[in-house]
């Protein structure tokens, strides 16, 4: 029996959220996770538990759609820098690291806290699983 596109989708996001779930669990440091796509809408994302979100879901949705506009537009410019592996936002109060790939954008925030030092080790391991 053959699967229709809507079961297809439906695997490929479960393949998407096993990704996120992989990359959740790489350090403590790791607050959310999500893949959104090219409109800034999510596809799937997860939030460690027993922690709160800092952005209403409208804001939310702002700070996604901000995010992959300003990654699409980028990709214009990707035929004379080169590909990108990924971008860092610094706010006061989290770290976002984003990674463009085919399938989406993924977002991953982590504590304030998070040294240098690991922020680059933590983009290597997701690096392997993306």
């Amino acid at each position: 029996m053959q699967k229709t596109p809507n079961q297809k989708w439906n695997d490929q996001i479960a393949q998407y959220r096993k990704k996120c779930q992989s990359i959740a669990e790489l350090s403590k440091s790791i607050r959310y996770v999500g893949l959104i796509n090219e409109y800034g809408t999510t596809l799937t994302g997860i939030l460690k538990p027993g922690l709160e979100t800092l952005l209403s879901r409208e804001a939310a949705r702002n700070e996604f759609f901000l995010v992959s506009t300003l990654l699409t537009m980028r990709n214009k410019a990707s035929l004379a820098l080169g590909k990108m592996n990924h971008a860092i936002f610094e706010h006061e109060k989290i770290i976002v690291i984003v990674f463009q790939r085919k399938e989406g954008i993924y977002y991953v925030s982590l504590n304030k806290n998070t040294t240098h030092a690991l922020v680059n080790q933590i983009i290597l391991k997701i690096k392997k699983i993306i």
